[in-house]
């Protein structure tokens, strides 16, 4: 984004300076370092491992990923400071009922580890735009006129409310952009509720102008006919503003097969114009990413593992997971690894402790693979060993 900004405003220098281009975390960091003082963010799977050691501590059943989950969307999630918030709190898509007294004994677990960060002085990234909602709520001048603000699919209940501040009810301060079939990380959550009501002020875009008609027609079967996000969406709208070649689906003996395979199509889109930084090749998680490296020496090129900041580097081939997927875009894209075990991934599969969980992660699973195939604009190559993930069958026609 911030690339294609000094694109478009190249002339305009003075206009450039007023514009600022953010990711959440930065953003709230950045705020609440200006107008709270700095803020230390505990990244998650910090606060799970001392969630996991706090209820060690305590006599109970429930599993370590329900532990997390509960405390990641609901107490988290909506900054719970006492037994009676949690009470009475409406645990939306939370599938495992739960009594008072099971309640009680999990509020001991997590009333414990509120404790034990704010002795540290550590915040959640909740907890960082909670407190920046409270303090823009009464200020008498907000930091910036105007937002905007993409992948809105993934907002959490604490980013929500804090940009309902933000826009503090002026009618052109907030613009949201996003994609239900993208949605990864958001648990239902109404936003209304928080102060942010889009009802009769939205519409759907129905063109796609980044993806080929074949490649996201593809992609498209692994998501359905429609999604249902509070709303019912239809999906069989959406037209594609150009046409290409279909992508391609296959399945391998083994990974030295695979990784033969993507390398001889790298150097095939290379032959045929593209540019290595045109490309991008994308996993299920870090662990797969050597193998993706070795198929770009098979090709007989460099390759750049994406991190956090996102940023791809001339002549070399992009490497990134599928969760760093969101909002790029590439002339060719490869996504490799897409095992039996791996996807959807296997071990997310074996710590559900509720079968009615099973379903959610499923879901996020396929999102995961549409987002990664969506980052594709002409070509499409998706590979797996065999048997391959259950989700190949679903890209077929």
């Amino acid at each position: 984004m911030k690339t294609k900004l000094r694109r478009l405003l190249g002339a305009e220098p003075r206009l450039a300076e007023r514009i600022d281009v953010h990711s959440m975390t930065s953003l709230g960091l950045r705020l609440h370092k200006t107008l709270l003082g700095p803020a230390k963010i505990l990244p998650a799977a910090e606060v799970n491992a001392r969630l996991q050691k706090v209820a060690s501590g305590f006599s109970t059943q429930f599993t370590p990923n329900f532990l997390r989950t509960e405390w990641e969307q609901v107490v988290d999630a909506w900054q719970i400071e006492s037994w009676e918030g949690y009470r009475d709190v409406a645990r939306l898509g939370r599938k495992t009922r739960l009594p008072e007294a099971r309640r009680q004994a999990l509020w001991q677990i997590f009333a414990a580890l509120r404790e034990e960060l704010a002795a540290e002085n550590l915040l959640t990234e909740s907890a960082v735009f909670t407190r920046l909602a409270e303090h823009i709520a009464q200020a008498p001048q907000p930091p910036f006129e105007h937002s905007i603000i993409d992948e809105a699919q993934d907002l959490s209940v604490a980013q929500l409310r804090f940009f309902a501040a933000l826009g503090g009810n002026r009618p052109t301060a907030l613009f949201f952009a996003g994609d239900v079939g993208q949605r990864i990380f958001q648990q239902p959550f109404s936003w209304k509720a928080l102060g942010v009501d889009i009802r009769g002020r939205s519409r759907t875009l129905r063109v796609n102008y980044r993806t080929s008609h074949q490649i996201r027609s593809h992609a498209d079967r692994l998501l359905g006919p429609e999604i249902t996000d509070g709303n019912v969406e239809a999906r069989n709208h959406t037209i594609s503003a150009f046409n290409g070649v279909p992508p391609e689906i296959s399945t391998h003996a083994d990974m030295e097969d695979e990784e033969q395979h993507i390398a001889a199509w790298i150097q095939t889109q290379l032959a045929a114009g593209a540019l290595p930084h045109e490309i991008g090749i994308f996993v299920r998680s870090a662990n797969e990413i050597p193998r993706a490296q070795r198929a770009v020496q098979k090709a007989k090129t460099s390759s750049n593992v994406l991190d956090d900041h996102i940023e791809t580097t001339n002549g070399h081939v992009s490497i990134g997971t599928m969760h760093l997927a969101k909002g790029l875009e590439f002339r060719c894209v490869a996504v490799m690894a897409c095992d039996e075990e791996i996807l959807p991934l296997q071990e997310r599969i074996a710590a559900v402790g509720d079968n009615a969980d099973l379903q959610e992660i499923q879901d996020t699973e396929r999102h995961l693979l549409y987002v990664a195939c969506t980052r594709a604009r002409d070509h499409l190559l998706i590979t797996g060993v065999e048997p391959g993930s259950e989700f190949l069958d679903d890209l077929h026609p």
